[in-house]
């Protein structure tokens, strides 16, 4: 339903006491960082990130940022070399890089894509080489992300494009412990509640009540609540209405059925009720989302 495109665009090799700021992304546009190689800290309002070898920043706030290599002095800025298929930064002055940093977005869709990114943490920082395991997997991805920004011609693009999706697959789906201290319900690794999840990502217009959903998993109606919590960042409720309006974007941009049935198929036996909860989540009633979706 989250139909999103991967665009990798700057191959930051920066220098020593470098300064690189970040506008604020467009609507719809979410940015991601990944160090290959040497220390840098990164600035998302007041949160810093000290990052290394294998981290990972995703944004889904969008917010502006600024990454900053240490040095002594007053900080150099940045040039720019565009290329066919990505930008190169390299610091004012020149020198020898001590980072190695790819930097791109993913673009979402303003229905199921926005509102998954929405139910994320405004910053996520994943460290990859906290774990053989995953360690392993970034250091191929790794040695393709370098392969093709060297090369660098017909095909690059799309091949870019690719890697970076899969990192995102990487990132949604890494738990809370060594590698991240968020807490994204895309990876949770309590089975009942991982079970919860699915049930209601397969289908969402169902009688999701808590009682229903706890006596599913074989829990008491105060120990779901608790641990479902706990896993997710939300509250079941939150959830369930979200998944429904995930389910409920993605009808009304590929299909013609009417907003009543749409309603209905999503667990809504109002219409206007439904319309008052996908306002609420979307901010525009679902008429006008899917007259939007199709101009």
């Amino acid at each position: 339903m989250a139909d999103l495109v991967a665009s990798l665009e700057k191959h930051c090799l920066l220098g020593a006491g470098t300064r690189m700021d970040v506008a604020r992304s467009r609507a719809l546009r979410v940015p991601f960082h990944v160090l290959l190689e040497g220390e840098c800290r990164l600035h998302v309002g007041r949160q810093v990130f000290e990052l290394r070898p294998g981290d990972v920043v995703l944004i889904p706030s969008g917010a502006g940022h600024r990454v900053v290599t240490a040095g002594a002095g007053r900080p150099r800025g940045t040039v720019e070399t565009v290329g066919e298929a990505f930008a190169t930064q390299h610091s004012e002055r020149g020198g020898d890089p001590v980072i190695d940093l790819f930097c791109g977005h993913y673009a979402v869709n303003a229905g199921a894509g926005a509102l998954l990114f929405r139910s994320l943490p405004g910053a996520i920082h994943v460290s990859f080489g906290q774990s053989s395991e995953t360690d392993e997997v970034l250091r191929g991805l790794s040695f393709l992300l370098r392969g093709e920004a060297r090369r660098e011609g017909a095909g690059t693009a799309a091949i870019l494009s690719a890697l970076s999706t899969v990192l995102l697959a990487m990132v949604l789906r890494t738990a809370r412990g060594a590698a991240t201290a968020d807490v994204l319900w895309t990876a949770v690794t309590d089975e009942g509640i991982a079970e919860a999840v699915s049930s209601v990502l397969d289908d969402p217009g169902a009688d999701w009540t808590i009682e229903r959903l706890s006596r599913q998993v074989a829990m008491s109606r105060a120990t779901f609540l608790r641990r479902f919590a706990r896993e997710t960042g939300t509250t079941a409720g939150e959830f369930v209405t979200r998944a429904r309006m995930m389910a409920a974007a993605h009808l009304l941009s590929t299909s013609d059925a009417t907003v009543a049935v749409v309603a209905g198929r999503v667990g809504y036996q109002s219409e206007s009720a439904f319309s008052r909860a996908f306002r609420a989540e979307l901010g525009t009633t679902p008429a006008r989302f899917r007259r939007d979706q199709r101009i």
